[in-house]
């Protein structure tokens, strides 16, 4: 029963506070109608960092999200949470960590923060020196015209994942996309750019190398790690 009642206070006050949040930081949408009418998205260009943690936006290391119940436009990990919405069916739908709290009366989820964190705490330096390819490249955002120059690193114990960081000596990488299942695409040369593509269903990354033959080895790497091979040994039985 103390247990109990410990848990019950604990979400109690997560809820006063995250109500506290909103009533505060959402004037648009008044406390009791969240989830219940859809919100006004806050435009994307109208801030330059997460409206819940602060750490600033760029298309490598954090990319904006709107939570469905408060339309703040927030990153990926305080993002990380659904909750039912009753101006949508009461489908799940993605919301901020303060709305879950809010619209669910539970704690966030600790654990699922603690793996996050693990996935991404591998140093720059010690992944490069044990990869199967690391270099600078260039991502570009989505119409292609603009982009952010970042380390990546295809780790020999993690064959099967690109981590993308900011500078080559970081601590943490920014940002992780699992190459299981996607498909290696040839781009033509533009603008003396060597351009090159990884795609899977509606989600599509458009990369830059420094140079055809950075390029070509990017491909192939990438090409190994999206089908599933993970040594020299298994692409030679491939082959």
């Amino acid at each position: 029963q103390d247990a109990i009642a410990r848990k019950e206070k604990r979400s109690e006050t997560f809820k006063t506070a995250a109500v506290h949040g909103l009533e505060m930081g959402t004037p648009a949408l008044k406390t009791e109608e969240l989830g219940r009418r859809a919100p006004q998205w806050v435009r994307d260009n109208l801030v330059t960092m997460c409206m819940r943690c602060k750490e600033p936006f760029n298309p490598i290391t954090r990319r904006r999200h709107h939570c469905r119940a408060c339309g703040y436009v927030v990153c990926a990990r305080c993002s990380d949470y659904k909750a039912e919405l009753q101006y949508d069916g009461n489908r799940l739908n993605r919301v901020c960590q303060v709305c879950y709290v809010f619209l669910t009366g539970h704690v966030a989820l600790e654990e699922r923060d603690k793996k996050h964190k693990g996935i991404l705490e591998k140093e720059a330096g010690e992944v490069s020196s044990r990869s199967l390819l690391c270099s600078s490249l260039q991502l570009l955002d989505k119409n292609g015209k603009g982009g952010t120059r970042g380390w990546f690193v295809i780790p020999q114990d993690d064959p099967l994942v690109l981590y993308i960081y900011a500078a080559p000596q970081d601590v943490r990488a920014h940002t992780s996309i699992p190459l299981l299942g996607y498909q290696v695409r040839d781009l033509p040369q533009g603008d003396s750019r060597h351009l090159f593509q990884l795609a899977q269903s509606q989600q599509v990354y458009t990369f830059v190398a420094d140079t055809e033959e950075l390029k070509r080895r990017w491909m192939s790497a990438m090409a190994r790690s999206a089908a599933g091979i993970t040594c020299a040994e298994e692409e030679e039985d491939a082959d």
